[in-house]
């Protein structure tokens, strides 16, 4: 495959590996960008090329003009404001850790999913749902850009119906906790129900969740 020009200071080559390798020696550039394409057309390998070739030459003509200065400000916008703490790396890989639990803990459902369950329409099965977390009759995580609910919180026997002992507890939490939060409550081995989790007594034991719920945010207000 030829390349889109000839040999400029910011010309881009197209084509195989083997195909650029043997144009690379007709340029006298110090250094080269290569953006290896898995699964890309021709068409699309050329469109790619052409921009990055319009953005390295407008760099590259700011810079000769205003060098220091927009180096610098290059530099501030591509570059953290500061380097992340070690106990910054550690908090995120502890809530990493914590949000991969949660995920692999518990079924986690779709809005559509539910309204399938519960048998609602299917012209918008996220109104319902969502209605009920608007009311704060269940909870949902928000990951990847879609909600996902608690299968423990929803009960086979009242149509896949949040279950009724989940609004106290999530009215006790207030805004104490965000799903997340929630989440791994619900997940975590609880003293106050005998190391038991939460989403495993919810079922059966509801009243003694909304205790716990209460020993929580009492613990903490007091603790």
């Amino acid at each position: 495959m030829p390349a889109l020009h000839e040999p400029t200071e910011f010309a881009p080559l197209v084509g195989t590996p083997q195909e650029v390798r043997t144009r690379l020696e007709q340029f006298k550039a110090e250094q080269v960008i290569v953006v290896p394409l898995a699964h890309a057309s021709i068409q699309q390998a050329v469109l790619l090329a052409q921009a990055l070739s319009t953005v390295v030459s407008f760099i590259g003509e700011t810079l000769s003009e205003q060098n220091e200065q927009t180096l610098r400000a290059l530099v501030n916008a591509i570059v953290p404001k500061a380097p992340p703490t070690p106990n910054l790396l550690k908090e995120a890989a502890m809530l990493a850790r914590s949000r991969k639990a949660v995920l692999e803990g518990a079924d986690w459902l779709t809005a559509a999913k539910v309204a399938e369950l519960a048998g609602l329409s299917a012209t918008n099965p996220s109104t319902q749902p969502n209605k009920w977390k608007r009311e704060r009759r269940i909870f949902a995580i928000h990951h990847n850009g879609i909600d996902y609910f608690p299968g423990y919180g929803l009960d086979p026997a009242a149509g896949w119906r949040p279950r009724k002992a989940l609004k106290p507890v999530l009215d006790v939490f207030g805004d104490k906790k965000d799903s997340w939060g929630l989440a791994y409550w619900f997940l975590s081995a609880n003293s106050f129900l005998g190391g038991r989790r939460p989403q495993d007594v919810l079922a059966v034991e509801p009243e003694q969740v909304v205790a716990a719920a209460q020993d929580e945010v009492e613990g903490v207000l007091h603790g």
